[in-house]
């Protein structure tokens, strides 16, 4: 069994993100411990990018402070190769294909393997041209996580047959951000999702209170916060580390009741 079909096994699962090098690579360690230790089963982490198409204004800055900071895929690698050995969580690269390519897809997964990155998350990579990964990421025993949206349709009992980990369940149209209603199609997805396989199915974007973790946990096996944890580490800079860990720990309980 895999880390990342492990982290679904303990109840309800809690999917934090965050930008890599947002404020710093140092914070960036700090949090991903911190969080491992609070209750986040899985922790993304945004590779920071100059066009992130899929994601809204909140990680839009944090990419844009990482950047200014800084950070490149190369010192994330380094930091994610000295906490692995602190966390025995999945951690799981979250990025678009661009960079992928700009750093050559056999030397971004090798390094992802020896590392000790279990997965990746590629919105704009589209399930009909997956083969352009997905064979390198199998050499190197990554899971490309799949995702659908409530565009996805009939699409989705396809794009389910060949996923792998767990999907990546988009809540709403639109881009990443904090909003004060979930949409109203998650159920019906996951109800379509579970008549094809058993696969874990996570819900993402919008998710940002304890209530609306809790209503997500109830109909699904795991909830994804983003950006409304960026947001924090925005407000209190390099002081973020226990405000986010108190912020996950309220999560968690709430998806734990």
């Amino acid at each position: 069994m895999t880390r990342i079909e492990q982290a679904f096994t303990k109840g309800k699962a809690l999917i934090t993100f965050i930008t890599g090098g947002d404020p710093g690579i140092e914070v960036t360690e700090e949090l991903i411990v911190s969080m491992a230790m609070e209750g986040a089963d899985l922790i993304e982490i945004g590779i920071p990018f100059s066009d992130p198409i899929a994601e809204g204004p909140i990680i839009q800055e944090a990419n844009e402070r990482a950047l200014k900071a800084g950070a490149t895929t190369d010192l994330l690698f380094d930091m994610i190769g000295r906490v692995r050995s602190k966390v025995l969580v999945p951690l799981v690269f979250m990025t678009y294909i661009n960079p992928i390519y700009t750093y050559g897809a056999d030397r971004f997964l090798r390094r992802c393997k020896e590392v000790g990155i279990d997965g990746v998350i590629v919105p704009d990579l589209p399930y009909e041209e997956k083969e352009e990964l997905l064979p390198l990421c199998k050499l190197h025993d990554i899971t490309l996580i799949s995702m659908i949206a409530p565009t996805s349709k009939e699409r989705i009992q396809t794009i389910l047959k060949e996923a792998e980990g767990f999907l990546y369940c988009v809540s709403s149209l639109g881009v990443t951000g904090v909003r004060t209603e979930i949409g109203s199609q998650v159920d019906y997805m996951i109800k379509e999702a579970k008549k094809v396989t058993d696969i874990p199915c996570a819900v993402g974007f919008g998710i940002s209170t304890p209530e609306q973790a809790r209503e997500m946990a109830e109909i699904s096996d795991g909830v994804i916060v983003g950006s409304a944890i960026v947001d924090i580490i925005a407000k209190h800079q390099e002081q973020c580390v226990q405000p986010v860990t108190d912020f996950i720990k309220v999560l968690k309980k709430s998806i734990c009741k």
